[in-house]
């Protein structure tokens, strides 16, 4: 997902959606069979929950328990925005079964943003 990894390597970096057409159909296969995590993007609750239920569907194929993969997901916007919002969509993300929400940067002050969200947004999601 990161270009400039991509460059640095001498990798050809195919827009999103190539990437994803070459792992879509796959990647639920493959994290039932060797994974530990399985790294969502919050794309809303009902495709989250089609997709674990896809997952679950790889892992009674494979014979092994979905409980042993931690659900996390890569949460999308901005979480300051509206933190009523965003606490009410985690909690729907949370009654799926995700245990972890990463939030990328979105901000030319990571500081302030970092400080917020530990103020504004961590205690919260705690509470989930």
């Amino acid at each position: 997902w990161y270009e400039r990894e991509h460059k640095g390597l001498g990798v050809p970096f195919p827009p999103v959606n190539e990437r994803f057409e070459r792992l879509e159909k796959k990647t639920l296969r493959l994290v039932a069979q060797y994974a530990d995590a399985c790294n969502l993007f919050a794309t809303g609750p009902d495709e989250v929950r089609h997709k674990l239920d896809v997952l679950a569907r790889h892992c009674d194929d494979v014979g092994r328990d979905p409980a042993e993969i931690q659900n996390t997901m890569l949460g999308n916007g901005n979480p300051l925005d509206d933190v009523d919002a965003f606490i009410a969509d985690m909690a729907a993300y949370r009654e799926l079964g995700i245990t972890l929400v990463e939030i990328m940067p979105f901000s030319d002050d990571p500081i302030t943003l970092v400080s917020r969200l530990g103020d504004e947004v961590v205690p919260r999601l705690a509470e989930l």
